[in-house]
């Protein structure tokens, strides 16, 4: 029977593993696969959590709003249906404010603790991670997806990249569906797949993204984040020496040396060069060599280093959110002293202000009216004055209403053309002609206001109203 091991030899034993994995590591610059090792810890915890917000891509389309789809992008006829909010064409000013809003919401988020949209909220980063998942669970640990790589076809591995495909090739198709579900009747959509009555436009689509799945999440993984993301370029101007990002001590760290005895040698820092963070790392790079175009602020490099720390019996947080600031020793700048992040939160919040006011302004329906030019007038035979008016009304609900049209701003006036109800026809805008005849003897000059209005009859809290003119003679 062994004699249970003491402290020290723990220590050893852990140093001699970790050791004999990174011998066979290596930083991946792009020209083969990178096996990125389990990482197990609260940032890993907290990227799950993250990346679940994507799955309002697959529930989305299916949540239902008084008897229709909740949210629905109706491309062909030009509406966009939010929780019974119909947003037609003239509304495109709010699209304009929320990319706006967004925008600057990544460079504020990036001039404050870097790429943390890339590490763990980007689409991109999501499905990696769960393919990556996956695979693992299907082939094994990296050095077993190594060796399982180079080795010869055998009946063990074809079994086992026919699984791991058959599944991702499932979450690609489903990811394609999806998206396309947000389009269309999500619930009419499954059903005119699998009975082959969709459309061209429709399968299209769902095979692009199957592909396209299949590629960037399977294939190219943090390929795309080196060489097709536009944001890994750009992010390097947005930061400052006041941004927090994932950070290795060096003056902690260094100078870096092995194990001896369990602990690290005299005149050593406590960094042992294990490189269990480059293990851990999705896109290969070397955090102890500083920040570089590769690292997505991710932070699994924390969570790696804090476990060996752990393990040797040394304070955690050798790698750590810091800025550089911090490494120099100054002191951290308030937010609210930073120029370019008060620059960003006010842009921000005027973006959410104008969509907020749209969204409360938006409205069921709206009139708009346009005064006959051609006459302006008719003198009438009875005595009365006569002016045309085409009167537009917006029907932005998802069904027809009907609507009556009033108007009222001088005495005696007497609308003709509205003496029943008119339907608006949902999700477009009908003309209809009005005629206003006023007796003379009550019009005091040349222009004078008037007011159209009108009313939902099935609901009258549904109203919109237009000021226009009613012309007369000198």
């Amino acid at each position: 029977m062994s004699e249970p091991q003491t402290s020290e030899e723990k220590h050893t034993q852990y140093a001699n593993d970790i050791y004999e994995e990174a011998a066979n590591w290596h930083v991946n610059t792009g020209e083969e696969k990178i096996y990125p090792k389990k990482a197990v810890g609260k940032w890993r915890r907290l990227k799950w959590i993250t990346h679940s917000i994507w799955l309002i891509l697959f529930i989305g389309p299916f949540l239902r709003w008084h008897g229709h789809q909740a949210i629905l992008f109706d491309i062909p006829n030009r509406q966009f249906h939010i929780f019974g909010l119909t947003i037609l064409p003239q509304d495109v000013w709010m699209l304009s404010l929320v990319l706006l809003f967004f925008a600057m919401l990544l460079a504020a988020v990036t001039s404050i603790a870097g790429r943390v949209y890339c590490g763990f909220f980007c689409f991109q980063t999501a499905w990696t991670d769960l393919f990556i998942w996956l695979e693992d669970k299907i082939e094994g640990v990296p050095a077993k997806r190594r060796k399982l790589d180079a080795g010869p076809w055998t009946g063990e591995k074809v079994r086992k990249k026919a699984l791991k495909y058959f599944v991702w090739t499932v979450i690609a198709v489903l990811t394609g569906i999806s998206f396309v579900s947000w389009f269309t009747d999500a619930r009419q959509l499954w059903h005119d797949i699998f009975t082959g009555q969709a459309s061209s436009t429709a399968y299209g689509v769902i095979a692009l993204f199957t592909v396209g799945t299949l590629v960037l999440a399977g294939k190219l993984r943090e390929q795309a984040c080196f060489w097709l993301c536009p944001y890994a370029r750009i992010q390097g101007v947005m930061y400052d020496k006041e941004t927090i990002l994932p950070t290795y001590d060096f003056h902690r760290g260094e100078p870096r040396g092995r194990l001896k005895k369990g602990k690290p040698a005299e005149g050593n820092g406590d960094c042992i060069d294990c490189k269990q963070c480059i293990a851990v790392c999705p896109t290969g790079i070397d955090i102890r060599m500083g920040q570089q175009e590769g690292c997505i602020t991710c932070s699994l490099c924390i969570d790696a280093c804090d476990a060996v720390m752990e393990k040797i019996g040394r304070p955690k947080g050798l790698i750590r959110y810091a800025s550089m600031d911090e490494m120099e020793g100054k002191t951290q700048l308030p937010l609210f002293k930073r120029p370019r992040v008060l620059i960003y939160l006010t842009i921000l919040i005027l973006a959410i202000s104008g969509i907020i006011y749209g969204i409360t302004h938006l409205g069921a329906i709206e009139v708009k009216v346009l005064h006959g030019r051609s006459p302006l007038f008719v003198q009438r035979s009875d005595g009365t004055i006569q002016n045309k008016y085409n009167v537009k009304i917006l029907n932005k609900t998802a069904n027809d209403i009907p609507v009556k049209i009033t108007a009222e701003g001088i005495k005696g006036m007497l609308v003709k053309g509205t003496e029943t109800n008119v339907e608006a026809k949902k999700g477009n805008t009908g003309s209809y002609i009005v005629f206003i005849n006023v007796p003379a003897e009550n019009i005091k000059a040349e222009r004078t206001p008037i007011i159209f209005k009108i009313v939902n009859q099935d609901d009258p809290t549904q109203t919109s109203s237009y000021e226009s003119m009613f012309f007369a003679p000198k």
